[in-house]
């Protein structure tokens, strides 16, 4: 790839060819990466250590911890943040290789259609995320959580683990959802930008 599809490239990610886009861009490079790759790691970073049991034993601890962490928060939604990238990454390598000008890009419709495509797809996997993180982490977290130790094979079935700083991962949930939300509204209002323009 010659440095001018490169250079088009990134012009297109950091530069989309709506200002909401532009905006969008801003709000889920920017703000929403720097509070999860600083603050994530400060409510997140040491949460396995912290995770104890009643009896406190590693076994038990580990085995607790994963049942209560299938998928650590952190790494759901690094992996979030790089999926609904992908869209809007394949619209601007394709405009780049067809070397298509941002400011052309509302002028054809198929280029158009194409750019509505990418922008549906991010909010289809922005509503797919918002429902996963339902499913995996809740809107609260608990201070204790009931661990089922049968696997084990432990005296008692059932034993109590405390979760550290749970009013803190509460908080951080909330804000998660809340950036989700705020995602898929700067989509949705990205397509009527676009529609408003065609007219």
């Amino acid at each position: 790839m010659s440095p001018n599809y490169i250079r088009s490239f990134s012009e297109g990610c950091l530069r989309p060819p709506t200002v909401i886009g532009q905006f969008h861009t801003l709000f889920f490079g920017s703000i929403r990466m720097f509070f999860l790759g600083v603050l994530g790691f400060a409510v997140y970073g040491n949460e396995a250590l912290h995770f104890s049991c009643d009896p406190d034993k590693r076994e038990v601890n580990l085995f607790c911890y994963n049942q209560f962490r299938p998928i650590t928060p952190q790494v759901f939604w690094a992996l979030q943040l790089v999926i609904v990238l992908v869209p809007g990454a394949f619209f601007h390598l394709y405009a780049a290789c067809k070397s298509i000008k941002q400011e052309d890009i509302l002028k054809k419709s198929s280029y158009t259609g194409f750019y509505i495509f990418s922008v549906f797809l991010r909010i289809v996997l922005e509503v797919v995320a918002f429902w996963l993180q339902i499913q995996l982490f809740g809107f609260r977290v608990n201070a204790i959580y009931m661990c089922d130790v049968g696997a084990l094979e432990k005296k008692f079935n059932i034993t109590r683990c405390m979760v550290p700083e749970h009013f803190e991962k509460t908080i951080f949930l909330i804000a998660m959802y809340t950036f989700t939300v705020i995602t898929v509204i700067l989509c949705v209002a990205e397509i009527f930008e676009i529609s408003c323009r065609r007219l």
